[in-house]
């Protein structure tokens, strides 16, 4: 969850997408879902039959064309990643899938977004208008990063939080293999698609390096 200021002072309820357990708990209040992704636009898409609720975008959505589902989705931003500049086709993991709630939502003109507010006050936040508005509830869709403190006394971590890594081994401490922890680690790796994918493409490197490092595996 970033930090804005004021936020400490805020006394609504503030959740992150992952705590987010449906649109009950915000009946008849005012809400902000905030992030441009696909989590947002879903959510959004949930609450926007009963709940005053605003999209808070820093840029426009992409919503990308009705047939393109998740493992198309997937695809194109492993290719884009994967590309070194060459042509790809367009979409990556954070541009929004017309799934059923999303297009049905879409198609009633219920996502649009708004700039991103100035500041939190007590009870709401500053637009950048200079206008204040209460707001009840903020969902934070901002997306997640990889918990590496259990790793730290390894001394593998580097400055922007990721671990080198060859085919998912670490470079720094060869006994330590990283499987679906974002494009750093394998490209799209963080999707239950490029996780499942990035499994099969390295754990037989891993068995192999097993193998050399410890002959007696797989004997009987």
């Amino acid at each position: 969850m970033p930090h804005f200021q004021g936020q400490n002072t805020y006394l609504g309820k503030q959740c992150h997408s992952a705590h987010y357990q449906g649109p009950e708990a915000y009946k008849g209040k005012r809400v902000l879902v905030i992030g441009g992704g696909n989590s947002g636009a879903q959510i959004v898409s949930e609450l926007a039959y009963t709940v005053r609720v605003s999209w808070v975008t820093r840029e426009a959505p992409l919503f990308l064309p009705d047939d393109v589902d998740g493992r198309v989705l997937f695809e194109r931003a492993t290719a884009r990643i994967t590309a070194n500049g060459a042509d790809t086709p367009v979409g990556g993991i954070g541009d929004i899938v017309m799934i059923p709630t999303v297009k049905n939502a879409y198609d009633k003109g219920q996502l649009n977004t708004v700039s991103m507010f100035e500041r939190f006050t007590e009870h709401g936040v500053v637009w950048p208008d200079g206008s204040q508005e209460d707001i009840d509830a903020i969902i934070w869709c901002t997306g997640f990063k990889p918990e590496l403190r259990h790793l730290a006394q390894l001394n593998v971590i580097e400055s922007d939080d990721t671990v080198k890594v060859v085919h998912g081994q670490s470079i720094k401490e060869p006994r330590l293999w990283l499987f679906g922890y974002g494009d750093w680690a394998s490209p799209g790796s963080a999707t239950l698609i490029g996780s499942g994918r990035s499994a099969r493409e390295n754990v037989p490197k891993l068995v192999e390096f097993l193998k050399s490092t410890h002959p007696n595996i797989g004997r009987q």
